[in-house]
Parts: C-alpha cells; structure tokens; sequence
C-alpha cells in the first residue's frame, strides 16, 4: 500500500599550466555515472533508426540518441498519483487541468490516491497496481516520490513527471535526495521528467495555426511564457518541455527529440545550467545535420547569474566562455533577452531559406533608412548598393533627389498609391537582395495601412524574406494587429534590434547548416601511436619539466626548438656549440612553472664564458630558492615570428577543451585568446583565429612578413588530439610562447608546462 505517501505535493595572472591526470572516476550526473547513463540510453539508441553506436578514442558515443518521446507528449494512457477533487487542496487544482489535457489528447487517466472512490466522477484506484491497464504515463502528486518510482517500475510505466520540489536546488542534502532519485529511475526503466518541473507540457495549444512550430524548452517554466503567448500573435507552438532539476530527461534529450520532428521548424530554449555538456554537443549535432535551428537564452555570463542558476536548478553553469564556444561550434544562436528568444525562433521556424544574402532597408524617411542600415551594417548585415539600372527603374517612382541605392528612401508619397507596390516588387527582384526590411517607425494613416497591405501582398508572391519594423508603442493599429500579425509569410518586430538580432540568425543558420560537416564524423576512433609514446611520459600527481613537456610536444609531432639538457657547465658549453649560437639556457624541473620571474632564463649568449656563467648563476639560483632541478635546458635562439599560446583546459561540463591566442605576455595581459570545444575540424580553428582581436597580427603588420597560419592551425589540431586521447591523464597544457614564424617556415614551442593528477 502506498499509504501517506499520497498526500499534498510539497514545494519547497598567470599563463595556464599544462596539467596532466591520472585516471579520473567516471563522470556523474545526479548520482549516475557515464555508465550508467549510456545504458541508459541504449534502448533509445535502439529505436533511433539508423544511428551508429561509434565510439571516440574515450569510449563515448559520437552519435546522440534519441528518446522516444511520442508517448509522453502524447499518450493513451495517464495515472495521476495523489489525485484530488477536495476544494482548497493544491492537487486539486493541478488534477483538473490534467483531466482536461488528458480529454484534449485523447487519452484516457486514471486517479490514484488509497483515500478516495473517485475523483471528479472517475473512479480512482488505490494504488500504482490496482491501474486497470497499462499507463504511458505517471504524473505524481506527491512530496516524496521515490517510493512511487519503484512501484511505477513494477508495473512498466514508460514516463513519470515529477513536480515536487526540495531536491538539488535547495543545497547539499536536497542533492542527495535528487541523486537517490536518479539512481531510482536508472533501475527503472522508466524516463523521467523533473523533479522540481511545472504543468507546462500540458499547456492548451492552438491547434488552428499552421505552418512550422516552435518546440519549447525551459528550465524555468515562467521564462517560456512569452514564447509560448507567440500564439496569439498567429505563431505555431508543438511542444513545451519543461526540464526542471533534469535527474533524468534533459535538454539535450528533447533537443535531439525535436530535431527530428517533421512540424518542428525550429527549437527555442531557456537553459540555466546544462547537465552534461557532451550530450547537449551530440544533440545540437544532430539538430545541425537536420538544419534544425536551435535559439538559447543560455544564464550564467556574470558570477551573479551562476550562483542564481544554481540556486534555481542544482545545476553546473560551466565557464560561459566555454559554454558559449560550445553553442557557436555547433551552430546554436545564443540571445541574451526572452524578447530576442522568440522574436529570432518565429523569424527562423517560418522562413524559407535565404536566396542571396543581400539586405535592402526600404523605408519613407531618409533619417529612418539611414538609422536602420547603420546599426545592421554594423551587426555584420551586408546591403549592397543596387546597381545603375535597378536604381534607374526605382526612380520611375520615386523623386530624383531621393537616395535609391540602399536603404531605398520613397519621401512617403509613393506609398500612397499603385507606386508603393511597383517599387516593393522591384526590389525584391533584385537577385542580390535576399532580405527586404521595412522599418515603419510610427502610423500615419492611411498611408502606413496601405504600405503594410503593399509588404503582405508582396511578400505572398516572393520567396524572400520580407520583414517590417513596427515601431509605435501602442500596438493597438489595425494595420499591426490585423494585417500584419494576419501575415504568415511577413516577420514583424517592435525594435530595431530585434530585427537585426533575428535577420542575422537566420542567415547565420543557413550558411553554417549547408556548408555543415559534422566533427564527430572525423572524431578519432583508434588510439595513436603518439598516445602511447605521450603515456609513457606521464607521471601522476606530478607537474612535467619543461624538458618533459617539450617532449610530450614531440610525441605528437609539434616542434620544439633545438635544445640539449646538461647537468654541467662544460656540457653546457659543448651543447651550445652544437645547437649554434646565440643560445638561450632555461632551468629545467618539475617544480617550475614561471622561471622568468625567479631569473631562471637567460637570452642571447654568445659565447662559451657567457654559456659558463650563466650555468653557474642559473644552478646558484635554484639552489638557493630550493628548486630541485633534472638540468638546464641550451636551446636554439628563435627571434623572429609571433608569439601565440596553445593549450588544453578541462571544463566541468564539457571535459578537454583547447584554447589558443596572442601569447608571451600579451596573454595575461589582452586575455586575447579563443575556446574551443572538441571535437572540431580544420574550418572550425580557423575560425578560432579569426576571432581574435589580435588577428592582424599574423598577417603581417608594419612591414612584418605574414605568419605560418597554416602551420599554427596544425598545431591546434595536433593539441586537439593529445586533448581527447589523454584524456584520462592530461588535465591541462600550456604551450607558451608558441612561436609562429614567416608563412612556411613553421611554428616552434618554445615553452611548455604540463601537469600529472
């Protein structure tokens, strides 16, 4: 008997360091360890038609699973644990919007509480085994529900939602009940949604609006609610998933769900903390390879947001650099504001795809055109000045003295009458022009009327994106509410912003989904000979010497400098003469991590008694600091290139990642460097450097010959690759300066440090 157990649900400033490590315990998420989770998604994988079960070099999937989550969203059968039809009772409430999502989906429910014969006129059940058939799904109203879950296993319920609160949010002791909780549903079999989730996915949906829709995804169910009232303004909604705490269901399982979706025409998600970082990247790889687009408010960029987040949901933020180079390498659109999130997902779920990526700015005010194509230009939106002919044809219709070559000013006249559409139609005949963008900053009967009939007429008759800016603050104009908003085929906005913003996603997501490779398809799969020569270097629980890193370097094929490590002054005088003047001499030990600052470099010695001497001084030095030494290093002199930083970090949430940047100094100071996320390909490190605001650097400033790009990008990739398959063992790496010189003569490191667990 399930007893009390039905009773009121409850709410309650130096470089890097390479680090090398040992081997980790698997990595857990609510109590479950990595394991467990891909056996727990082994049957999903299963119904996943023709996905591969490929494994990286690390043992983990290359290929996200997709749950089959048609039974939830839509099921024939609902048991709803702890019902209530008593006045006053927060169940009761909650049971009777149920009743009627059930009646709207076609599926039949069936209350479960031992204190009651019935509830709202249907009978009810004593306990989870007394349910006449089997249930697709569980809805528990109760404030402990783990005893549920066993019984639920009992009787093969696929799905369970869990609203209760008190778990992973509320600090250490609420996460160990979450965690009991996950390992609860881990023996189940069954998938679970929450806890500490809400009523939204069983929210009424217009089911009169056609066209593509928007899937909804939120960690915090209030901050979906203005993408989910996009319907009143005619925009299609298919789902709302609600992910609470995430002890099982997560983001990335309804990402990868609604991927593929044939009505889904894109995702927009509110996400506070992600749960396992390589299971988003496996899901936002499949939504690219499907040109699904994905729009995410992602929180966490202050501290202040994190530690909210993490209040609110128990998760993991992550470092937001990290997250947000995540969600670029894989082509999610990260906005900052709810408004920005469903403005960009409606623009995205409703338009074609892009025929030229030419934007025109049309408008009735000189000032206005001028204002809009300042700030879109200077978002990255390119609008090309139409030529000498299409000009020539839109002055058939507008004055002499008005500027057409883009934004096209109309000096508002024209729009009154047949010539408003002449010139609408005209522009968008235009093959470089893939976008028309008509800011209208305010009504102005009946001339505005007449324009915004002009755009939706126009705009039915063309495959090309048409959008208007409605500015004024009422929003009360017939030719918004009605004509506009009546508009399947026109994008409207309020601001400026938010047009630019939404525009630039959509071209954004065309570009990058059809020239899309997915890197997981060139994720190493087998161990390389360097790995095994790179493991016999590692110690655990040390930091690698200088001499030991470089040779780490080595095993993987990036160049280091000529060097020999000596343990005497006239060793040292005879390696000099072998490396080739001038020489720099380094100590060399595993303790050492910044020798600059101890004097422990010496640049630029010419000669044999310079070569003595600073032997002398450099071993007196670490004796007296008490640095143990394995010798000192005379390396081959570089002095010409730039300097770059290459290394390897490990984030909470996504494991190995690589950074590189403007390196020496300039490292701590700019903090010009890009993160990137494993696995990515050739393409995807270029783009890193071209992120850098330091990029004109290596091409070549102030007389400076162009630098080895081609070799820099080699390294990256080199590191990228030490980074998945050590793994286990090597927790950071830090190679700085990574010296590039002229274009084809290479790129030396001339300096690494490296860390064991």
């Amino acid at each position: 008997m399930l007893g009390s157990t039905y009773g009121t649900l409850t709410t309650h400033s130096r470089p890097a360091r390479i680090v090398a490590c040992g081997e980790r315990p698997p990595h857990t998420v609510h109590g479950m360890s990595a394991q467990q989770q891909h056996q727990r998604h082994d049957g999903d994988r299963e119904q996943n038609a023709g996905a591969v079960a490929d494994l990286d070099v690390s043992g983990r999937p290359l290929h996200a699973p997709v749950p089959d989550l048609d039974r939830f969203f839509q099921p024939e059968s609902v048991a709803v644990i702890g019902a209530s039809d008593a006045e006053g009772r927060p169940n009761t409430g909650i049971t009777r919007r149920l009743i009627a999502w059930a009646e709207r989906v076609g599926a039949r429910l069936h209350p479960v509480n031992p204190g009651r014969g019935e509830v709202f006129g249907l009978p009810c059940h004593a306990t989870v085994a007394d349910l006449p058939e089997p249930v697709d799904l569980a809805v528990l109203l109760v404030g402990d529900p783990l005893p549920v879950i066993e019984q639920l296993a009992a009787t093969k319920v696929k799905f369970a939602v869990v609203f209760a609160s008190g778990f992973a949010e509320t600090g250490e002791r609420g996460a160990a009940a979450q965690a009991r909780l996950a390992e609860a549903v881990g023996r189940s079999g069954l998938r679970l949604l929450g806890p500490n989730t809400n009523l939204n996915a069983f929210e009424e949906f217009r089911e009169d609006l056609e066209g593509p829709a928007i899937a909804l995804i939120t960690q915090s169910g209030h901050q979906g609610r203005p993408v989910f009232t996009l319907q009143q303004l005619g925009i299609r909604l298919s789902h709302w998933a609600p992910t609470g705490n995430e002890a099982d269901l997560e983001t990335a399982d309804f990402v990868s769900y609604f991927a593929t979706r044939p009505e889904v025409g894109a995702i927009a998600a509110y996400v506070e903390g992600l749960k396992d970082g390589r299971a988003f990247l496996l899901a936002a790889d499949r939504a690219a390879r499907n040109k699904v687009p994905v729009v995410a408010v992602k929180v966490g960029r202050t501290a202040t947001g994190a530690r909210m987040a993490a209040s609110h949901t128990g998760k993991l933020t992550g470092a937001d650099e990290v997250v947000d180079a995540a969600m670029r390498q894989f082509g999610v659109i990260r906005v900052d504001g709810l408004d920005e999130l469903q403005d960009t997902a409606a623009l995205l779920a409703r338009a074609k795809r892009p025929t030229a990526e030419g934007i025109a700015v049309y408008s009735i005010s000189g000032g206005t055109g001028a204002h809009f194509a300042d700030l879109a230009a200077a978002a990255g939106l390119r609008l090309p000045t139409l030529d000498d002919a299409k000009q020539a044809e839109l002055h058939q219709w507008i004055p002499d003295y008005l500027s057409v070559a883009n934004p096209v000013d109309n000096g508002g006249h024209p729009v009154g009458d047949w010539r408003g559409r002449k010139i609408i139609d005209a522009i968008l005949a235009d093959p470089a022009i893939g976008v028309l963008i008509c800011p209208i900053t305010g009504p102005f009967p009946p001339m505005s009327d007449r324009l915004a009939e002009d755009l939706v007429a126009a705009a039915e008759r063309t495959d090309k994106l048409v959008c208007v800016v409605w500015g004024s603050p009422v929003g009360t104009e017939d030719a918004y509410r009605s004509t506009l908003l009546g508009s399947t085929r026109v994008a409207t906005f309020r601001t400026f912003a938010n047009c630019i913003t939404a525009v630039r996603a959509y071209l954004d997501h065309h570009r990058f989904t059809d020239g899309y490779r997915s890197p997981f398809d060139d994720a190493p799969r087998i161990t390389s000979p360097s790995a095994r020569k790179a493991q016999a270097l590692m110690r655990p629980g040390q930091q690698l010497s200088e001499h030991a890193a470089k040779q780490l370097l080595r095993a993987y094929g990036i160049r280091v400098p000529r060097e020999q490590l000596v343990a005497s002054a006239a060793a040292a005088v005879r390696a000099a003469s072998l490396v080739g003047y001038p020489v720099v001499m380094k100590a060399s030990g595993p303790q050492l991590a910044h020798k600059t600052e101890l004097g422990l470099v010496k640049v630029g010695l010419t000669s044999a008694s310079q070569v003595r001497d600073a032997y002398r001084e450099l071993t007196d030095i670490a004796r007296y600091e008490d640095i143990p030494l394995d010798g000192i290093l005379v390396c081959q002199m570089i002095e010409r290139g730039v300097e770059t930083v290459v290394g390897v970090t490990h984030d909470s949430l996504f494991g190995p990642t690589v950074t590189v940047g403007l390196g020496g100094i300039l490292v701590e100071v700019l903090r010009d460097v890009v993160v990137g996320v494993p696995p990515f390909g050739e393409d995807q490190a270029r783009a890193m450097l071209d992120e850098l605001r330091g990029r004109a650097l290596l091409d070549g400033v102030r007389g400076a010959p162009p630098a080895d790009v081609d070799a820099l990008v080699e390294v990256v990739l080199r590191v990228q690759r030490m980074a998945l398959e050590m793994g286990g063992e090597l927790a950071e790496l830090d190679i700085n300066p990574l010296v590039v010189l002229p274009r084809g003569q290479g790129a030396v490191a001339l300096d690494a440090l490296a860390v064991c667990h």
